[in-house]
């Protein structure tokens, strides 16, 4: 999956947590959908480590484009 759309997604929909769902790691997709992205500061958090590419998929490789 590409940086840009990953980034969108988690700018547009990250308080449902479809990023995480997108990435494979559904544990905290459900999480994110019972607390609105961890009120928010999760979402905040996911956004900056996905520009700087720091975020990881369920393997733990790095989303890059």
């Amino acid at each position: 999956m590409r940086k840009l759309t990953l980034a969108l997604i988690c700018f547009f929909f990250g308080v449902f947590g479809v990023h995480r769902f997108l990435t494979g790691k559904i544990g905290t997709g459900i999480l994110y959908i019972f607390t609105g992205g961890l009120f928010g500061i999760g979402v905040i958090v996911d956004f900056i480590n996905i520009l700087l590419g720091n975020f990881t998929d369920i393997n733990g490789k790095k989303i890059t484009e």
